[in-house]
């Protein structure tokens, strides 16, 4: 099955896009976007993809579903398109790494500069429909971003995963801890946060701490 996604991650993949599951996700997705409004656009389904290619992966951040409201979701994890206030969980994000690395993040909610960096943004589930979280849930996206996290495991070397939330923890369970890195906190959302699992994480300074110490170009956080 043809895909439009970035040519790295295409070679890497393409088993995956020719099993049985993958061409019925396919098709509920084509008839979702017909029938309604679906986010993110179509043609940034795999923005997370396209913005940061296989080889270039350094970090990789697991989010769950897209953002369901108007015009917010572009394809990465917990990002939203430039003039969008950025969300609460993106503030304490933001709060953070400015209280890690005492630096102040843009206030652009876009974090496509991430990617271009090598920071994977990848939800679990690539699409929802709107206003209706979790709609897109359990129809072959959670098996497809599953391979995603393996191939990246299993083909590349010193990667740092960052999994944020009970959910993030399953989805890496099988990471190859002896080949990367993989840091775990609570998620950054207010319920979590404001309980003490958030704030303190330092995984902004124990990537690029983790990233120089193998010849890596750290991440610029801003």
């Amino acid at each position: 099955m043809e895909v439009r996604i970035d040519d790295s991650w295409q070679r890497v993949l393409q088993t995956e896009f020719d099993k049985p599951y993958f061409a019925e996700l396919v098709g509920f997705v084509r008839s979702e976007y017909k029938a309604g409004t679906v986010y993110p656009p179509a043609r940034l389904i795999f923005n997370a993809f396209d913005s940061c290619p296989f080889d270039n992966v350094r970090v990789v951040i697991i989010g769950q579903d897209p953002y369901h409201g108007v015009g917010q979701a572009h394809g990465l994890s917990f990002s939203v398109n430039d003039g969008v206030p950025p969300p609460p969980s993106l503030i304490n994000i933001y709060r953070e790494i400015s209280d890690d690395l005492h630096i102040t993040p843009y206030d652009s909610g876009n974090l496509v500069r991430w990617a271009k960096q090598g920071v994977m943004l990848l939800n679990a589930t690539l699409t929802v429909r709107a206003s209706s979280p979790g709609s897109h849930q359990n129809r072959g996206w959670e098996q497809f971003t599953d391979a995603v996290i393996r191939t990246v495991s299993e083909q590349r070397t010193n990667v740092v995963f960052l999994l944020w939330g009970n959910y993030a923890r399953q989805k890496g369970a099988k990471i190859d801890r002896a080949k990367h890195l993989v840091l775990e906190s609570g998620h950054p959302s207010p319920m979590s946060a404001n309980k003490g699992y958030w704030f303190g994480n330092r995984h902004f300074s124990q990537t690029n701490s983790y990233l120089i110490s193998k010849g890596l170009q750290p991440i610029d956080w801003h």
